[in-house]
């Protein structure tokens, strides 16, 4: 079952505003002046508490929600972070590696809505992004952007050309992969070069892989893997809509790899590029 944190994130924050709201409007200035009345009466601190004390739903109220409404605006509007699930972006993002993602790199949406509330910039050539599955949106994917709207993609014997020229690749040697990257040991490691971006991505020379021509329709992303032969990206199932977009990937802040190696301290702090 796929969790809607963000939704439970919002409810949160109203739940807890509007009990801490109505309590300070309906009844805390009752309970402040039977408080004073029973020190006025000689009462102690710990029968005052007792008897007009705050209850304890309000207590948790006033604590949790400021708390909560700071997480909630940082997610939604500032940087939320992510984890990578597969080896589709090796060798840039591996396995276990927990990313943070820009939320204003593409402009403020509003939290479960999505709808864009301030416009402050657009995918560029070359971004890794992190997106909502055309095919289903409550599954996040994390891709490069090869493709701008208008553009005609063409991928043929392992090249990308966009517009009709080839983005060059430069070997860069072979690849070494360790813990749950391996698998992937012995690929060819080249930099790829998209009209001044450049990046490392991995090619398995004799593994067959699909081929075609594509135009990126107005408002939509061509996007790839770095791991170009494993990769389940728009040249298998379409372009991504500019509605789809979370935030551009920036830095790695934790990698893990449950599958051997454990803690990679020299990718903590690694800037995405």
């Amino acid at each position: 079952m796929t969790v809607d944190f963000p939704l439970i994130l919002v409810l949160a924050t109203v739940i807890t505003g509007v009990i801490w709201a109505v309590d300070r409007a309906f009844w805390a200035s009752g309970r402040r002046a039977e408080a004073e009345r029973l020190r006025q009466a000689g009462a102690d601190e710990e029968t005052i508490a007792e008897q007009a004390g705050d209850p304890v739903l309000v207590e948790y109220a006033r604590s949790f929600f400021p708390v909560i409404l700071v997480v909630l605006l940082l997610r939604s509007f500032v940087a939320e972070p992510f984890r990578i699930p597969s080896g589709s972006m090796m060798p840039t993002l591996l396995v276990g590696d927990f990313i943070l993602v820009n939320k204003f790199a593409y402009g403020l949406r509003l939290p479960v809505l999505d709808t864009k509330v301030i416009k402050v910039g657009e995918p560029k050539r070359g971004d890794v992004v992190v997106f909502r599955y055309p095919k289903d949106p409550s599954t996040d994917y994390i891709k490069r952007v090869i493709g701008l709207p208008g553009d005609h993609i063409s991928y043929y014997h392992k090249v990308v050309y966009v517009n009709g020229k080839a983005m060059t690749q430069v070997p860069d040697g072979v690849y070494v992969g360790e813990g749950g990257g391996s698998s992937m040991t012995g690929a060819d490691r080249r930099v790829e070069n998209l009209n001044g971006v450049k990046h490392q991505i991995l090619i398995e020379p004799g593994q067959a892989t699909v081929e075609g021509e594509f135009v990126v329709p107005p408002g939509h992303y061509f996007v790839m893997g770095d791991n170009r032969d494993n990769s389940n990206d728009s040249r298998y199932w379409g372009t991504v809509p500019e509605g789809n977009l979370v935030g551009k990937a920036f830095l790695i802040w934790m990698s893990w790899d449950w599958n051997g190696g454990g803690l990679h301290l020299g990718r903590i702090g690694d800037v995405i590029r």
